[in-house]
This record gives structure tokens, C-alpha cells and sequence, in this order.
């Protein structure tokens, strides 16, 4: 394990470094979100790994090697952080791959779980095929609630849904519908949105869920944590900070087209394949 005090001297000179994010796809937009939200004055990369999306129903073995290959490349972008803002990556790859990368990696479920502990007591959660089957909530929570009840549902539709902007679609609300009813037969006072891709669809829950019931947004919750990570570590940037530069392994019209309505402006988004890390020229799209 790193030292985090070396590291941060090894860094002292280059705070204007920027934050790497990255997820399966459009997800981690919401920590991009939160990012620009809480941490203004920091620089970001962005990869979203949509040539391979969803991650949700892949094994363990491919998640590992994914995430992998997009620390591998980050490390070679010189980023000063990594925040993996997916939660079947954080679920099944953050603990490894932080014992062999020396810089810091922060997952989104700890910090979600935690925010989740302290506002409930009746607990749901949302999230993809291979989180649930991780059981990574479940335990977190209980860890930092031993009293808390925790109810899981698996919601595969729903990151599919995101990546192919069908979040308007008429059929969205019958199967959000179906997913959550479950829980809210369980009188749940909190929900968690176990993938970063679920706070999109909001606007959808808004119709149905009763707004006595808590949205746990985890993203927010990660860069808090990112915040206090730099603090600890020195390597909070003073300088203005860079322009987020947006990286894709599938078709970059298709992510900007559905990113542009979630960002301030347009994104110049580039394609890199990560077995050869060859990069386009940014797509502009006005």
C-alpha cells in the first residue's frame, strides 16, 4: 500500500494534475456533476468505456481487467486521483487494484453506504446485476449501521436505458415501476442509487416514489471524500483549472449527443482504444 504522504510530496509541484473519473459509460457524468459542484477549481479527465457498456452484467474476471487497462492508461495521463465512478467496478475491482497503483483510487459505495447509514433505517438499493450479487451495500451498511434493514433489487434495464437515451420513453416509467415497487412494499424510508447512472433517471422515480423516502446520491458523497482526500494530501490545484477533457472507447457522437444535455456546454470528445491507446481528434458538434 502507498504512502500517502510520499505520494503527495511526489506531487507537490504538479497540484494542476487533474482528477481522472471514469465509468462504463454516461454514469459517471454524475460525479463530473458533483465535481464541477464541489471542486470548481479542479481539473478533470473523463473516460467513459462505452465500446463495453453495460458493466453490470459482465463477470468479476472482466470488470478487474477493465478497470485495469483504464487505471493503466490514466497513470500514463499522470492524473493525481482516480475516482472510479461505477459501482460494480467498486464493488468488484477498488480493493485490488488499490494495492497496485500508487496513487490514490476512491469508489463510489463506502461513501454512499455511509451517507445512506446516517439518514436511514429501512434501506433500499438500486443497482446493476453484479453489485447486488457483491453484496458491497449490504455489508457496507450494516458496517456502519448494524441496525439499518437493507433490501437490494437488481435493475438491468435501467443503464441501457441511459446509454440510449430512453429515459422519456413511455415504457421507462413501467419498468422503473416494477423495479422499485418491491422496496416500497417494504415501507423503505431511504433509497440508494447503486449505480451512477440511476441519478438520470430522477425525474422518472419523481412520478411514483413518495417524496417522504430519501435519494441517496453517492456521487455526492465521492467528492466530498475526493475534497478531503486532496486536502489530506496537498495536492489541491490553485491555478484555474483545465478544460474536462472527454475521453470514449465506443462511438463519441452517441456519448456527446447524450451527455450534452447534462453538462454546462458541449463536450469535444475524443475515442482512445485501450489495448492500443491510439486517440482521435476530438468530435466537435456545435
Amino acid at each position: 500500500m502507498q504512502d500517502r504522504f510520499t505520494f503527495a510530496t511526489k506531487l507537490h509541484s504538479t497540484e494542476i494534475a487533474r482528477i481522472g473519473v471514469f465509468d462504463s459509460g454516461v454514469g459517471g457524468l454524475t460525479v463530473l456533476q458533483e465535481i464541477y459542484r464541489q471542486l470548481p477549481q479542479e481539473s478533470v479527465l473523463y473516460f467513459g468505456d462505452t465500446a463495453r457498456v453495460p458493466y453490470g452484467t459482465r463477470s468479476a474476471t472482466e470488470i478487474l481487467q477493465f478497470t485495469r487497462q483504464t487505471l493503466e492508461w490514466m497513470v500514463a495521463q499522470q492524473v493525481k486521483m482516480a475516482i472510479m465512478a461505477c459501482n460494480t467496478s467498486s464493488a468488484l475491482a477498488l480493493e485490488t487494484v488499490r494495492a497496485e497503483y500508487d496513487l490514490p483510487i476512491l469508489g463510489v459505495i463506502l461513501p454512499g453506504a455511509r451517507t445512506a447509514a446516517r439518514y436511514g433505517r429501512r434501506i433500499g438499493v438500486i443497482a446493476t446485476p453484479a453489485t447486488v450479487n457483491s453484496n458491497a451495500y449490504l455489508h457496507a451498511i450494516s458496517e456502519a449501521n448494524p441496525n439499518a434493514q437493507v433490501w437490494q433489487v437488481a435493475c438491468p434495464e435501467f443503464v441501457p436505458i441511459v446509454e440510449n437515451n430512453r429515459i422519456a420513453a413511455p415504457e421507462t416509467l413501467k419498468i422503473a415501476q416494477d423495479y422499485l415497487q418491491p422496496l416500497l412494499d417494504r415501507s423503505i424510508d431511504t433509497l440508494v442509487y447503486g449505480c451512477t447512472h440511476y441519478p438520470h433517471l430522477e425525474p422518472v422515480f419523481r412520478q411514483f416514489v413518495p417524496p417522504s423516502i430519501q435519494f441517496v446520491n453517492p456521487a455526492v458523497a465521492v467528492v466530498a471524500a475526493a475534497a478531503k482526500e486532496l486536502q489530506v494530501l496537498g495536492i489541491q490545484n490553485r491555478l484555474r483549472p483545465l478544460p474536462t477533457e472527454f475521453f470514449v472507447s465506443g462511438d463519441p457522437a452517441q456519448f456527446t449527443h447524450i451527455a450534452a444535455q447534462w453538462l454546462p456546454t458541449v463536450p469535444a470528445v475524443r475515442q482512445i482504444s485501450l489495448s492500443n491507446t491510439s486517440v482521435s481528434e476530438p468530435l466537435d458538434i456545435g
